[in-house]
């Protein structure tokens, strides 16, 4: 039996009231995109995962997966879901377990529950985070991240959260927050949602975010039970961030344009983080590869 999903906030169970044509259009265009036989083809995955999933579990859940690529990517990014299980993916919850640590989404969250709600515009849907979307065109500028995670169901024996939708977001390489600072108020770069594939897994294209006085580097993100509930903060299942590599943001930051982060990490460690140091970020902390001239992959499993 399937054990349902309680949103954090029970009691908001509708969809945000003033919610118009924004998320609610894209999904419309997604929809119409779906037939039974997709449908089909996710719990094929399901069936082939479990003919492939080691039994029991081989170490800790602290590890954290690699993007996917090829089809499963391509499906994420055109909102359609793939059927074929990755290594990663069966890696994944072999190691699952532990859920993911939840956090605060911040003062700049732009889900409504702190000012603007970017989750009511449409276009929000999407891969690429870099650009402003709607009647804003600004563009983040720094070196290339792409980033994907891998939610699993805790409840239900830790099957891919096939559908759940993910809003992401970040602060640019200057460490400012679009739709709040005072020079971005109009613009809404580095947000974005995506749609689980039948893997679990979404994936987005983005830049390295800086590193801000008083935090380790980090990306925000709320997991939501569905596309159809991800138009309002309170219907959140999770609410986490990404910790971010020692070795990876000291690689980008000696690079042109992030001059900032370099005094702004040696003010801060991962235990001293007021919110990944509980615990160091151990749950938190993304796998990744790349460099600063070619860009970097990070991933990361998302226990809920």
């Amino acid at each position: 039996m399937t054990t349902p999903r309680i949103p954090r906030q029970p009691d908001v169970d509708q969809p945000h009231p003033d919610h118009d044509r924004g998320l609610e259009f894209d999904l419309n265009t997604l929809i119409s995109r779906r037939s039974l036989g997709l449908f089909l083809g996710a719990g094929g995955a399901v069936a082939a995962l479990a003919a492939c999933t080691p039994a029991g579990s081989t170490g800790s859940t602290s590890l954290a997966t690699t993007p996917s690529t090829g089809a499963a990517s391509s499906a994420a990014a055109s909102g359609t879901e793939s059927a074929a299980a990755t290594p990663t993916l069966t890696r994944a919850i072999a190691e699952c377990g532990v859920e993911i640590p939840q956090e605060t989404a911040g003062p700049y969250p732009g889900d409504g529950s702190n000012g603007p709600n970017v989750l009511e515009a449409s276009g929000v849907v999407r891969r690429d985070i870099t650009s402003s979307f709607g009647t804003a065109s600004a563009k983040a500028e720094g070196v290339p991240l792409t980033f994907t995670l891998t939610l699993l169901d805790n409840a239900n024996g830790c099957t891919p959260m096939a559908g759940a939708a993910v809003y992401a977001w970040h602060c640019d390489r200057d460490g400012k927050y679009s739709m709040y600072d005072s020079s971005l108020k109009n613009e809404n770069y580095l947000r974005g949602v995506q749609e689980a594939d039948a893997n679990g897994q979404v994936t987005f294209t983005s830049i390295f975010p800086a590193a801000y006085s008083g935090r380790w580097p980090h990306i925000h993100f709320e997991v939501f039970e569905s596309m159809n509930n991800a138009t309002a903060a309170g219907q959140v299942l999770a609410v986490s961030q990404i910790a971010l590599p020692k070795a990876a943001c000291d690689d980008v930051y000696a690079t042109p344009g992030y001059e900032r982060s370099i005094t702004n990490m040696t003010r801060t460690t991962l235990k001293s983080d007021n919110v990944f140091g509980d615990d160091g970020g151990i749950y938190q902390l993304a796998t990744m590869s790349g460099s600063a001239a070619a860009g970097y992959t990070a991933g990361l499993n998302v226990t809920i």
